[in-house]
Formats: structure tokens, C-alpha cells, sequence
């Protein structure tokens, strides 16, 4: 963005900008400060990345500019036009944190060394900003790992007991529901189907190791209360009733792999 009072000094800088093999983009020219500032207070600090400032113009001098635009955004760098007999200004500006200043007439050198500097400082902004956002995406993805494999210990360890969600998500200090989708997204499953998983398994278990147990008994050592539906899981999830599953344990010599209905 310009500021200057000097139209010819505004069309000479923008001349020489396009004619440099550089991705500049002349994004506002104005006649006074006023104007620069009533522009430039509505945009983001993204959006401008240069400001080139005359000293001495109407309305509202290069000085005044500089201030508000300074606690508006303290990122924005800006560099001050002035000539020999403003030298005494443009110290004062530099006190207000400028980049650079130009001497009139503009000098071409100078102002390429100035847009590349800018150009350097920005690609080095932005590729510091990519790292802090990899990091926080690796620690957002461990701390997201450490609350599944947090919630997978509690079912596995408290599976016996009637499931709660509030419970399991205050434990692992989440809300209920983000916890849900979370579970789902990470592991493939819901929590009710990965609890139902846990809780077939131990049964099955228990049909090996205990066949003496009762149909009833190892319904609830699994966190069911009512058999009938446990029955009907276990049916559902295997493929063969409780009382199958032992039978064909029994029948195989307590090999799981060759249970008949």
C-alpha cells in the first residue's frame, strides 16, 4: 500500500514494482494518510504486507498514520518516503518501529532490496508458522491417541459393570459426545460395538474354561443381566447360541476353531 500526497511519486512507484520480476501487488494507492488509514484499518494483517509512507501530507501526516497503524497491527512493516530536508521526520519515524526508509528521488536498487527483504522475512513467517502448525497437529493426534487407548483400558477393565458414556468421557476427561465420534473415527467402530466385542470375548472365554458355568451366570460376569438377551447377542455376534459354542468346544476337544452349530 502507498501513501503519498505526490501522484507522480504514487504512478512512479507502481511503474517500477510491475517492471520487477517479483510478486508485488500494488493493493491500495493513496493521497494522504486519512485515505490510506480508513482502507486499511477494514483489512487483515494478511493482507497487506508493505506500507509506503510519505512524511509530510493532508489531513493526516505519515507520522499519525504510522502510530495508528501501529496499534492497530504491530506485524505490518512499513517503510517512510521522505526527502533530505524531512531527515529529522524520518528519524522520528524509525522510532516507530519502520523497516526502511526512501530517499526521494526513489531509487530502484534500493527499493528491490526493500520488497525482497519483506518477501524473505514473509516465506520465512509462513514456513515457521507450517512447523508450529505440524506440531500441533502431531500433539493434537497423541493426545487424541492417548484418550482412545485411555477409553479402550476402562472398557476393557470395567466391562463387567453397566456401561455409562458420561462416565467413560468424564474419565478420560472429554466431552460424551466428541468422545463418541472420536472412538469411531480413530478405531472404525462405536463404543457400544467395541464394549459388545470385549464382552462376547470374555464370554467365550469363560464357555472354554468354565463350561460348568451356566448360561445366566456368565451373562452377567460379562455385564449382561438379562440372559435371554445375551443369548441372542452371542448367537448374533458367533453365529451359534452359548450352549453350541460349549457343545462344539466339548466336541472338538476345546479347539475354537472347529465349533459346529
Amino acid at each position: 500500500m502507498i501513501a503519498d500526497d505526490e501522484e507522480v511519486i504514487r504512478r512512479g512507484l507502481e511503474k517500477i514494482t510491475s517492471r520487477m520480476d517479483m510478486e508485488v501487488k500494488v493493493i491500495g494507492s493513496y493521497g494522504n494518510g486519512a485515505e490510506a488509514w480508513e482502507h486499511l484499518v477494514g483489512m487483515a494483517s494478511k493482507d497487506v504486507d508493505l506500507l509506503i509512507t510519505d512524511i509530510k501530507m493532508p489531513m493526516m501526516d505519515g507520522l499519525r498514520l504510522i502510530e495508528k497503524v501501529r496499534e492497530h497491527n504491530k506485524n505490518i512493516n512499513i517503510a517512510v518516503l521522505s526527502g533530505f530536508s524531512e531527515f529529522e521526520y524520518a528519524r522520528r519515524a524509525i522510532k516507530h518501529g519502520v523497516l526502511d526508509y526512501l530517499l526521494k528521488p526513489i531509487d530502484k536498487v534500493q527499493l528491490f532490496e526493500l520488497l525482497k527483504r519483506v518477501e524473505d522475512d514473509k516465506r520465512k513467517r509462513e514456513a515457521r508458522e507450517d512447523e508450529e502448525l505440524s506440531d500441533q497437529q502431531s500433539q493434537s493426534e497423541c493426545g487424541e491417541h492417548y484418550v482412545i487407548d485411555q477409553a479402550k483400558s476402562f472398557l476393557e477393565r470395567e466391562y463387567m459393570h453397566n456401561f455409562e458414556l458420561e462416565r467413560l468421557a468424564e474419565t478420560v476427561g472429554m466431552n460424551a459426545s466428541y468422545l463418541s465420534r472420536l472412538f469411531k473415527y480413530k478405531t472404525g467402530q462405536t463404543i457400544t460395538d467395541y464394549l459388545i466385542g470385549i464382552r462376547i470375548g470374555r464370554a467365550k472365554l469363560l464357555l472354554r474354561e468354565h463350561p460348568d458355568l451356566k448360561n445366566y451366570e456368565i451373562a452377567e460376569k460379562v455385564g449382561y443381566n438379562d440372559p435371554v438377551y445375551f443369548n441372542k447377542l452371542f448367537k448374533k455376534m458367533c453365529g451359534v447360541t452359548p450352549k453350541d459354542y460349549k457343545s462344539g468346544m466339548r466336541a472338538a476337544g476345546g479347539t475354537e476353531g472347529k465349533t459346529t452349530k
